[in-house]
């Protein structure tokens, strides 16, 4: 989620319970990130949302962010730990990084275009290990400060591009300012790996104790989450978040 003023999750916390092991299958971990002023509010649990207390807790309290990221996990890699479960999260530019994906990249740690340097996973999965190539793709352009929008693209562009050479990639991203998304292909619980690989949806309603301001919201799922008009990205489309709207949108390849 990215929205214009800080918001709250809470139907979204439900429908992840939901998925997370009483109507589908990711019941191997859940995780989710609320980023506030550059560091970021992060729980995880290698157990199954359905079933946790803390996603309760986390209903009960309800948070309220403009950037969040949550993900349920099936594991096709590692195993159910706490050290495996997503959002992964890393310092960059004296704030946090977070990073969810949905897919399978085997042999991503043998590939030398995929080689860690000063980022080095904690688990052993190959999502956590795409996320550390990242930062090291990304960390000589953050060490001068926060760079400009479309040279943050530009990496992320590049680097969707090889990580689709393993298997799917689908992916989100947040530095804390921007969220990005690269939608690739991904398994239907009947089976078969096929695009889409993400859905975007748009909001925008009335905010404020007077009615005076207009909260913006964008929503990616894997599926839609709602009766509403979500737009599927195309296989390889990445597309960047700020303040609830869609900003930046690079068109899939060919």
């Amino acid at each position: 989620m990215s929205a214009r003023f800080p918001t709250t999750l809470h139907l979204s916390l439900g429908e992840l319970a939901l998925h997370g092991g009483a109507t589908g299958p990711h019941r191997d971990g859940w995780g989710i990130g609320f980023v506030q002023d550059g560091d970021a509010l992060l729980f995880r649990e290698p157990e199954a949302a359905s079933e946790s207390r803390w996603l309760a807790f986390l209903q009960e309290r309800d948070p309220q962010s403009t950037i969040a990221l949550a993900h349920v996990r099936r594991a096709t890699q590692g195993a159910r730990l706490l050290r495996n479960s997503q959002p992964f999260g890393r310092e960059l530019g004296g704030r946090m990084h977070l990073f969810i994906h949905n897919g399978m990249l085997p042999g991503i740690e043998a590939d030398p275009r995929f080689a860690l340097g000063r980022y080095r996973t904690i688990g052993d999965t190959d999502s956590e290990h795409a996320f550390c190539a990242l930062m090291d793709r990304l960390a000589p352009r953050w060490d001068a400060g926060v760079p400009d929008l479309d040279d943050r693209l530009a990496e992320i562009v590049a680097f969707a591009a090889r990580l689709r050479d393993l298997g799917p990639a689908n992916f989100i991203y947040t530095d804390g300012d921007v969220i990005f998304a690269h939608g690739h292909r991904r398994r239907s619980d009947a089976g078969p790996i096929t695009p889409p690989g993400l859905h975007v949806l748009c909001r925008r309603c009335v905010a404020g104790p007077g009615g005076d301001a207009v909260q913006d919201v964008a929503l990616l799922a894997s599926v839609p989450l709602t009766a509403e008009p979500w737009s599927a990205l195309g296989e390889g489309e990445v597309v960047a978040l700020h303040e609830g709207q869609v900003v930046r949108r690079v068109p899939a390849p060919g």
